[in-house]
């Protein structure tokens, strides 16, 4: 079973090899990885995360440890460019890399290298060779925010190696009761269940948002829809919202933001009531009333934009599944989303709470927002109970922290 698995790592790295011909990141992913220098370190605390969402997911733990242990040094690993490319420079960690590929020989070389007293990892990333030199060297490996379904590969027939994997760790601290009873079906009794930290994360950045002068500007009195991490299909939907809606104020911040997605999208667009971000920054102080739509073009803003939000839409329902709702729902934003979000427990539980709405088509986007801003009461309901629902899941960090330190007093 181990061959079948380096094998498949094996070609999942000549795959992203041709795909760095004409594929940005997938170049990234490959050239980052290429000639990585490692420092070596005495010791360290060692986070890896899959990618961006997973960092912001994980970074309450990752804030708390680096107070409890001035003095240690903190590694950082992403194995994606969307992950590493925004963070690399982040003061919460002394060394920032990309995960190397996931082999017997490069996993002993960089644990080595680094040297770590514990390894942290969020959510879902599981890799063989890494797993099993941790636990060669007997340095605990903790999963926080875990998530299990029952169609995942650790419990089906043929996933022997994979429920290895999960014998390897210290210890799991996973979202809901329905993971816990999962891996207690294939033996794993080593679990906690503390819920997920990014509601910690969201909760705190709400708390205290980053003011935005040029977005308060742009939305100038007016009622705001904020659609977050759109993809084109989304985009397609809203551009229609916006058409019906001439006299409100609509900010987009797509997922993906190279020129040649923003100029696509503004292309779908009202061309004469459409500006970039970039672009409105410049003559905001001037400009406040002529442009009803705001494409936000960088990253890193989407958290802070909500505070100026009336309604939110979430992007990604359409196809792999949705983004994160939960940094709109932190600022009582009710939040719409596309039909693909059963992986979200978070999703699930707010639809139940008639605080999140999901649609599959255009007419259904409209119905919903009509409702939102014209029926006052309703929108006062959602809004109260989303923002409820978000503080009464927060203290996953406490949980985690608390247990950790007790494990290495």
């Amino acid at each position: 079973m181990p061959a079948l698995y380096n094998f498949g790592v094996r070609l999942y790295f000549f795959a992203i090899y041709v795909a760095s011909f004409f594929n940005r990141k997938a170049g990234l992913w490959l050239n980052g990885r290429k000639g990585q220098y490692v420092t070596e370190n005495a010791s360290c605390i060692w986070f890896h995360f899959a990618s961006l969402g997973e960092f912001e997911q994980g970074r309450p733990v990752l804030e708390q440890m680096r107070n409890l242990h001035p003095d240690e040094k903190i590694v950082v690993t992403f194995f994606s460019p969307s992950g590493y490319e925004i963070r690399k420079n982040t003061p919460l960690a002394d060394y920032v890399y990309y995960l190397p590929l996931d082999t017997a020989g490069n996993a002993r070389e960089f644990i080595e290298a680094i040297n770590p007293t514990m390894a942290i990892f969020t959510k879902y990333e599981y890799w063989y060779h890494f797993f099993k030199e941790l636990h060669r060297c007997e340095i605990p490996l903790y999963i926080i925010s875990g998530i299990f379904r029952p169609g995942q590969v650790f419990f089906k027939w043929y996933g022997g190696l994979y429920r290895k994997m999960l014998r390897f760790v210290t210890h799991f601290f996973v979202q809901d009761e329905q993971s816990k009873q999962l891996l207690q079906s294939v033996n794993i009794s080593n679990v906690t269940i503390s819920g997920d930290t990014r509601f910690d994360r969201v909760w705190a950045n709400a708390q205290q948002p980053k003011p935005l002068p040029v977005i308060e500007a742009f939305k100038n009195g007016y009622q705001l829809f904020i659609a977050g991490s759109t993809w084109p299909q989304d985009e397609q939907l809203i551009a229609q919202l916006i058409n019906d809606h001439p006299n409100r104020k609509f900010i987009i911040a797509p997922h993906e933001i190279s020129d040649e997605k923003i100029n696509k999208l503004i292309s779908i667009l009202s061309a004469n009531s459409t500006i970039k971000y970039s672009q409105f920054e410049k003559t905001y102080n001037v400009e406040r009333t002529t442009y009803n739509v705001l494409v936000i073009d960088n990253i890193g803003m989407l958290s802070s934009l909500y505070q100026y939000g009336n309604v939110a839409y979430i992007g990604g329902g359409f196809g792999a599944g949705i983004h994160n709702t939960l940094e709109a729902a932190a600022f009582g934003l009710p939040v719409i989303f596309g039909p693909n979000y059963s992986k979200f427990k978070e999703a699930k539980d707010l639809l139940a709470l008639d605080a999140g709405f999901t649609i599959t088509n255009e007419w259904e986007l409209k119905q919903i927002t009509e409702k939102l801003i014209a029926d006052e009461g309703f929108y006062i309901t959602a809004s109260l109970q989303i923002r409820k629902y978000v503080e009464e899941h927060t203290g996953a960090t406490k949980t985690i922290v608390d247990f950790i330190k007790t494990a290495h007093q």
